[in-house]
């Protein structure tokens, strides 16, 4: 019954976030999608099994709507500066269309001591690991045009991430607390101008320099 499995799985995914791992009852998740706690053991072995195939899938889903942004904005690059402002722009804006999922997220890195380890690492492989590593591969074919210049493409991937998506995200505690897009932009901005200094073929003028060009 997939939908049973759904409206579970969607549950869950709320009272885990809303109540944390170790909080969180399978009662309370039976309540919240309207079936019995029998009908939960039907379809997930535990409440550990449970956490963890609602974690994976919603890690699965928020990269593969990463890799349509990569896709849209980085195969063709006609500006690099302006394209990486744009990815960055909308892969940061991407956190707020999948609130429930990084209401996840918050607690696996509140309660991470509490989590088994085995989900953890199956998490990072599936969503912040995969994300990263399907980013390289772009920024290794704009090298290969000249307009980058990279000894370790996974490295680079890195740290555009920490320069401009993952400042916003520690920011805004991954979206639960709103930030101004003006001020998101400036982060952004400033994040993918350092990685430009660090890895483009053209100089980068400092912001001040910029502003009064």
């Amino acid at each position: 019954m997939p939908e049973k499995r759904r409206a579970i799985a969607q549950a869950a995914r709320v009272v885990f976030g809303r109540e944390g791992y170790s909080r969180a009852s399978v009662d309370t998740i039976a309540v919240e999608a309207g079936v019995s706690k029998r009908t939960i053991y039907n379809h997930f072995r535990d409440k550990e099994h449970l956490f963890h195939s609602v974690a994976l899938e919603g890690a699965h889903q928020v990269t593969e709507a990463i890799a349509e942004i990569m896709e849209r904005h980085l195969r063709k690059i006609v500006n690099l500066r302006e394209d990486l402002v744009a990815f960055a722009m909308e892969r940061a804006a991407a956190v707020t269309d999948f609130p429930d999922h990084f209401a996840l997220v918050r607690t696996l890195e509140a309660e991470v001591t509490r989590i088994p380890p085995a989900l953890l690492e199956d998490w990072k492989e599936a969503g912040p690991l995969s994300a990263h590593l399907r980013l390289a591969p772009y920024l290794q074919r704009i090298a290969d045009r000249g307009l980058l210049a990279l000894d370790d493409a996974d490295r680079a991937a890195n740290h555009f991430n920490l320069l401009t998506i993952m400042d916003v995200n520690q920011r805004t505690f991954y979206g639960a607390v709103p930030m101004p897009e003006s001020e998101t932009a400036a982060i952004v901005t400033s994040g993918v101008d350092t990685f430009l200094r660090l890895y483009g073929t053209e100089s980068v003028p400092p912001p001040g320099d910029r502003e009064r060009g």
